[in-house]
């Protein structure tokens, strides 16, 4: 594998890790602009502009869109963060010229008015479907009291008033200013030729406008709260608790993996064990997110309304105790090959690197191979993850309730 690095004169940066023996190659835009970086007015445009995409532009419809991807076997999707929209494909290495100018018409967009209207109607019902959806839905309200008054607050979708209330001129607005070519990344990987790719890129991007990038940027300095979501009509509790974690450029975010991997994960971690292979709790996790400066703890639990305060009791407890004592020798060791694991059968498809490669660029403009990720893993040590926790201990500054219980 050979990594690949050059930015055009307008500001797109083009990267790519090329390997020829593989039997596939996957290309992407990944744009940095997401909920977070939108006005409280247009409240989930970032989103809404994701599907917009997908309807063509001057020459292309909707329809030849998706018919050119399926006629050259593409897996293909986009998908709308707080903090990144990525649009990508995995296809035969045959077939990137095609598809290359196929994502690059959806970065352009007509954002024809008849289409917008259409779409606004698929956007509403989404929203409808995931306030239906107890994950989601705690989720969103989670996020939101956790980081209230900081932009990572903001809902992905929007409100229904939001999306009913957007113009098709404020899209039109949002995507000059978000996705200019100095705020987009061109990615690559798999079997392609680096040559032809910056050829490409020549082709179709040198004459896109800069746009405006950068963005809001401060660390959340969440205060403890505790709301409940009463739904006397549900049957189960679900809980979310949220608290500080390493920022995404932060190096302790290693560490923090594995501290989440240790505790948290929902087949091998101490929660499980301890709340749901003893039936106690029908789910309960702990995740790391890491975004652009702030990171958290998120924990969430699902389990029988008389079952909550006896949970967030063991919960707390088995917090306390790893906070103080840290993790064994032999749970270490399994997270390690566990997380390991995890990367190097992501990383064995061209797929899985796009999303490395992309993701490590888009947050901290580095190259990071598959043996700089495994090398840093046998790197940590016990002692590693003591010192994360002696910055960002397991905590629960927000908690959220959803379901029967009134709080």
């Amino acid at each position: 594998m050979q990594f690949h690095q050059k930015q055009l004169d307008n500001g797109l940066q083009i990267i790519a890790e090329t390997k020829p023996a593989a039997q596939s190659a996957a290309v992407g835009f990944f744009v940095r602009t997401g909920a977070r970086d939108e006005q409280a007015g247009v409240s989930g445009v970032s989103h809404f502009l994701e599907h917009m995409a997908f309807k063509g532009d001057e020459e292309y419809s909707a329809d030849d869109v998706n018919r050119i991807f399926d006629e050259v076997g593409a897996s293909y999707n986009a998908s709308t963060s707080e903090e990144v929209t990525f649009y990508y494909a995995a296809i035969l290495p045959e077939y990137l010229d095609r598809t290359f100018d196929l994502l690059t018409r959806m970065m352009r967009p007509s954002l024809r008015e008849d289409d917008f209207n259409m779409e606004k109607q698929v956007i509403l019902e989404e929203i409808g479907m995931y306030e239906d959806m107890p994950g989601f839905a705690i989720y969103d309200a989670t996020m939101a009291t956790h980081f209230a008054g900081h932009p990572l607050g903001q809902s992905i979708l929007g409100s229904t008033q939001s999306i009913e209330d957007l113009k098709v001129t404020e899209m039109l607005e949002y995507h000059q200013n978000r996705y200019g070519a100095s705020n987009l990344i061109l990615a690559a990987s798999g079997n392609l030729e680096w040559d032809h790719l910056l050829e490409l890129a020549d082709k179709h991007c040198a004459d896109w406008n800069k746009g405006t990038p950068g963005r809001t940027n401060f660390e959340a300095q969440p205060k403890p709260t505790t709301s409940w979501i009463h739904r006397p009509a549900m049957n189960q509790q679900h809980v979310m608790q949220m608290a500080s974690a390493p920022a995404s450029a932060n190096p302790l975010r290693f560490a923090a993996e594995m501290a989440a991997t240790i505790v948290g994960d929902d087949s091998s971690g101490r929660m499980h064990w301890e709340l749901v292979e003893t039936g106690f709790a029908e789910t309960a996790e702990i995740g790391y997110n890491d975004y652009d400066g702030s990171g958290v703890w998120a924990t969430y639990m699902c389990c029988a309304p008389d079952q909550v305060q006896d949970n967030l009791s063991r919960i707390q407890k088995l917090y306390e105790e790893f906070n103080r004592e840290g993790p064994t020798e032999e749970e270490f060791e399994q997270a390690r090959n566990k997380v390991a694991s995890r990367i190097v059968l992501s990383s064995e498809r061209p797929m899985g690197r796009l999303v490395a490669l992309g993701g490590n660029w888009v947050y901290r403009n580095e190259y990071r191979s598959l043996s700089d990720d495994l090398e840093t893993l046998k790197s940590l040590s016990i002692q590693d993850v003591r010192e994360l926790l002696d910055v960002y201990p397991l905590a629960q500054t927000t908690s959220v309730g959803l379901g029967p219980l009134e709080g």
